[in-house]
């Protein structure tokens, strides 16, 4: 998955990368989370707010997302 690469998202980056399963690299302006396993991110370990929360995947490649509501995002394989 991807995420632009603003203040307001780092929260999200940096729960994504306290997993050890999950790999983080940039791509231009955005951070890509990839992982062989689910993606996992608890929204009140990220400190976001409800709209950033709400707005803070900028793409997907070959994923899907199967939860994103008020305590996590999960987003897994296609």
């Amino acid at each position: 998955m991807y995420v632009l690469e603003v203040p307001e998202n780092e929260g999200v980056v940096e729960v994504a990368a306290s997993d050890p399963d999950n790999r983080i690299d940039k791509v231009g302006p955005y951070v890509r989370i990839t992982s062989d396993d689910d993606i996992v991110i608890d929204r009140r370990a990220t400190g976001c707010r409800h709209a950033v929360w709400y707005s803070s995947i900028a793409g997907l490649e070959d994923a899907r997302i199967v939860q994103h509501d008020k305590d996590a995002l999960r987003v897994v394989r296609r």
